[in-house]
């Protein structure tokens, strides 16, 4: 335990403000989209455009261009909720019907590989890196990430699914590589998705009985 408290006081002192500033937003993201607020979308941009610069500046290409698709899917979101409330009120919570599960997990199949394909391009040359288990989890987290941006954007009650499937996973790979910080944010982020999945299908319940 008292090793575990060192590496994470460690981390915690070799993270940067800027790197700082994104885990906070990052973490109020989730907090906002738990709220059904629409600041989940300005607070994440800001945090994935800053993790862009970060991964760029480190030569983190691949991870920098993911987080560009992050930044390109939460614009979408913020334009597709801001829609709704123009059309209709408001844009309301909904659950996936059988076709749109199964494209979920189609879509995350195809992305699943297309990762893959991108992380060998720009590590084909490190074949330790490459024949380790790093790439293939890093490569599903993210794709499964990305089904529940999307489906967030779409106020889908199954986003939040995805969400604490990801950070289940996330938080031992990222402990194991040493990033005892980022495992700890990414407990913070199963938490809040799981209290964010408990209340959104309680207002969708709602909105259905009052149908």
């Amino acid at each position: 335990m008292a090793e575990f408290w060192d590496i994470f006081i460690s981390n915690l002192m070799d993270t940067t403000w800027l790197e700082a500033i994104a885990v906070v937003l990052g973490i109020a993201s989730v907090w906002y989209a738990r709220r059904e607020n629409i600041l989940v979308y300005p607070t994440g941009i800001i945090s994935v455009l800053i993790y862009v610069y970060i991964c760029f500046y480190t030569r983190l290409y691949a991870d920098a261009g993911i987080n560009f698709f992050y930044f390109l899917v939460s614009v979408y979101g913020w334009y597709n909720w801001v829609r709704g409330s123009v059309e209709k009120g408001k844009l309301e919570i909904s659950v996936n019907n059988i076709r749109q599960q199964i494209s979920g997990i189609g879509f995350i199949f195809i992305s699943y590989w297309a990762i893959i394909g991108l992380i060998w391009i720009f590590n084909r040359d490190d074949m330790v890196y490459m024949h380790s288990y790093v790439p293939w989890v890093d490569a599903f987290t993210t794709s499964i990430f990305i089904v529940g941006m999307i489906l967030m954007a779409r106020k889908k009650v199954e986003n939040w699914v995805y969400w604490i499937i990801g950070n289940i996973i996330s938080i031992p790979l990222y402990f194991t590589k040493g990033l005892v910080f980022t495992s700890f944010q990414y407990l913070v982020f199963l938490i809040i998705a799981i209290f964010g999945y408990v209340e959104w299908r309680k207002r969708w319940a709602l909105s259905q009985k009052a149908l």
